[in-house]
This record gives C-alpha cells, structure tokens and sequence, in this order.
C-alpha cells in the first residue's frame, strides 16, 4: 500500500469559503473524504499549517518515509527559498499542486521556488489537481 501525504500552505484550511470562484465551494475535508473514498487501497495522511517553518518541519519529518509528498505550498511557493530546500534535503517525492493556473494570475505567482526540486507540477485543475498527483504515484 501507497503511503502518501497531502501538504497545505496558508490559507488553504479556508477552501469552501475564500474566494469561491478560483477555490470552489467544496472544503478540503469534503473533498478528503472523497478521495480517500476513491482510493481504499493508498493510506493518504494530511497536514495543513498556515506557518512556513511548521510546513517545513512536516516535510523534513515525512521525507524518508512516505512514497509520496503532494504540496500545495500556497503563497509560499512564490516566496520560500526554505521550503524549496527542504524538499532537496529528502528522499521522498514531491508532487508540487495548486487549485488555479498561477500563470493566469499575477506575474509574482509565475515564479515557483517548488518546481526546480519537485518531480513534477500539476495546476490549474482545481482540487482534481490533488488527485492526478495521486495518480501520479500510482
């Protein structure tokens, strides 16, 4: 069996509610529940903290022994040069995933200290873009 974690940044514990129309109306806990529902045969944990130090701690905690990383790093991916070096300090992948396209939004969130240590970058799908990186380690 799978063993895979979810990883979200700042602001992703109010997924339901913040800005609907790039978010949807789905909380992340509804969604989980489904996912996990979907996939019996991958045990999925996940940590959500909106402090960048707390996410690095889980990533260094989790990064020798789980198969899989996915990270929504949220507004710190565009801004944490910690984050991104702590997914080069371990063994275990990482799939980078954010809700919306960040290309089609503000030049700043064109820019991904994630990306160049990640095994690959699903956005833009909306919270499907949590399950093809499931799939991804499938």
């Amino acid at each position: 069996m799978k063993k895979l974690i979810i990883i979200n940044g700042p602001n992703l514990n109010l997924l339901g509610t913040r800005e609907p129309e790039i978010y949807g109306s789905l909380s992340f806990t509804e969604f989980l529940d489904e996912v996990k529902g979907k996939y019996p045969n991958v045990d999925i944990d996940y940590y959500q903290s909106n402090v960048e130090g707390e996410l690095i701690n889980k990533i260094q905690e989790v990064g020798f022994s789980y198969d899989g990383i996915i990270l929504n790093a949220a507004a710190y991916t565009h801004t944490s040069v910690a984050i991104g070096d702590a997914i080069n300090a371990i063994k275990t992948p990482v799939v980078e995933v954010h809700i919306s396209n960040t290309f089609s939004r503000e030049e700043f969130r064109h820019t991904s200290y994630i990306s160049p240590n990640a095994k690959g970058v699903i956005l833009g799908f909306g919270l499907q873009s949590y399950e093809l990186a499931i799939q991804s380690f499938i």
